[in-house]
């Protein structure tokens, strides 16, 4: 059963982004050179966080947010709330298309998202989405 979304405020965007901050400064990029931290609350109320994993064979990389995917599920699974994400110079960044579908997976149209230009929802990043519920059709 899912818990009702809790507002864009609800959460300490500060906090969160050092959470990412801190995840990136464990992430494994010695090929690009370009470490990246997520972070995300969960709508249990857990944080979890993930970095970037590079490899040689640069299409198998994992970005930031598999590593959070991952946590998130290891971890007992939910759904969630609240997602940031940041690079080396501690700014938030975007996620890549591949990763706001996963996102979407995992916390769904109402995510809220911190992005350069304001928190908004993965909806409005997202817009048409493909999820599991087009797997019916």
């Amino acid at each position: 059963m899912s818990r009702p979304q809790p507002p864009a405020s609800a959460v300490d965007w500060e906090a969160l982004r050092e959470v990412a901050r801190g995840a990136m400064s464990r992430a494994y990029a010695p090929y690009s050179g370009f470490p990246v931290g997520a972070a995300a609350r969960v709508d249990d109320g857990r944080t979890v966080s993930g970095c970037n994993v590079e490899n040689a064979a640069y299409g198998v990389a994992l970005c930031a947010e598999c590593g959070l995917i991952s946590v998130l599920v290891a971890g007992g699974g939910g759904r969630l709330t609240h997602f940031t994400c940041c690079g080396e110079d501690g700014e938030v960044l975007m996620p890549c298309g591949r990763c706001r579908q996963l996102l979407w997976e995992h916390g769904g149209p109402e995510l809220w998202m911190d992005t350069a230009s304001g928190v908004r929802t993965l909806a409005e990043l997202l817009p048409d989405a493909f999820g599991p519920a087009d797997l019916g059709r």
